[in-house]
């Protein structure tokens, strides 16, 4: 039987691509470098599947080409954003998505950032490396500590719930959080965690602002300059969303004016273009795109992609499909 053509368009953990080698047609962008348009328009119509990540975008005009050989996109990553659903369905292609696997990853880099910009640790890097630290001062880049404050979770999701949870085990925080809709009352109670019926309240009280909602035109630039001048002087913004979430100009004149105290941030609105006025800020700390980047979760995401696939061509649903 002929086996299923599949591209992979980044390069993944060997051991994911070891296991779709023995089961599947397998061509891989040995480059590792994003495809450009042309190279994703000639993919749909050669192979049978494709796995993506969030750098490749198939827009509408792409899926709406005809004819299209693909069957089924089965994207590395939980945000599918990238992918135009609606012309997916219409062109007769699934597409799945890997949830659940970058959960914890995720929530362990949102915990760094707010401990690295209270602590003050980007700026105490550099001015090690850059050769301008004479020695240890009593007042020397005093921090904030983050114990018995109150973290604001933009979101109640997997991962709001999990940062929820190792921030109150580090740091005893107090846990408030605003959503679309409000959790279960046992979600609540397991992180003793206060609902905001709007995001201007919650703003208002949290200590450390963590976003966790989903990309979209309702969140494009939530936060803007009106939810910076919301929020306490001494809060912490703390981004391992999407970039698109934060208006990243407005920011960084609220970072430069004193308006907020610090941000930290893993993701960005045209990345990998970072805002220049951000990365002249020492209250800012900048990783890039670092929040399921372990060997375990990137692994287990490739093997969660690679389960919708087998799910797919064994005449099965996709345990995630999201179209």
């Amino acid at each position: 039987m002929t086996r299923p053509r599949l591209l992979i368009t980044r390069c993944l953990p060997e051991a994911v691509h070891e296991r779709l080698r023995r089961d599947y047609d397998v061509v891989e962008n040995a480059s590792d470098a994003s495809l450009d348009r042309v190279a994703l328009a000639k993919s749909l119509r050669e192979f049978d599947a494709l796995m993506p990540t969030i750098t490749d975008r198939f827009d509408v005009g792409l899926l709406g080409g005809r004819p299209l050989r693909t069957r089924i996109i089965a994207n590395f990553g939980a945000g599918t954003e990238h992918i135009a659903l609606d012309a997916a369905r219409d062109a007769g292609i699934v597409v799945s998505n890997t949830p659940g696997a970058l959960t914890e990853a995720t929530a362990e880099v949102a915990v760094l950032l707010m401990s690295m910009v209270a602590r003050r640790a980007g700026e105490g890097e550099r001015l090690l490396r850059g050769g301008r630290w004479t020695g240890w001062a009593p007042t020397q880049l005093l921090g904030q500590d983050l114990r018995g404050k109150t973290l604001g979770l933009v979101g109640f999701g997997r991962i709001a719930r999990e940062t929820a949870r190792r921030a109150r085990a580090l740091f005893d925080v107090r846990i408030a959080y605003h959503s679309r809709s409000r959790a279960s009352k046992v979600d609540e109670e397991a992180l003793a965690a206060t609902y905001h019926e709007t995001l201007a309240a919650l703003l208002g009280t949290a200590d450390i602002v963590s976003l966790h909602c989903p990309v979209g035109t309702a969140t494009r630039h939530l936060l803007n300059r009106q939810a910076f001048e919301q929020m306490k002087p001494s809060a912490i913004l703390v981004n391992t969303a999407r970039g698109s979430v934060v208006d990243e100009a407005a920011l960084a004149d609220a970072l430069s004016r004193g308006t907020i105290a610090g941000a930290g941030l893993d993701v960005y609105e045209l990345e990998p273009a970072v805002n220049p006025a951000l990365l002249s800020l020492e209250n800012a700390v900048l990783l890039p795109h670092l929040g399921s980047a372990t060997v375990q979760t990137r692994t287990a995401m490739g093997m969660q992609a690679a389960d919708n696939l087998d799910a797919f061509f064994g005449g099965n649903p996709p345990p995630n499909r999201v179209a």
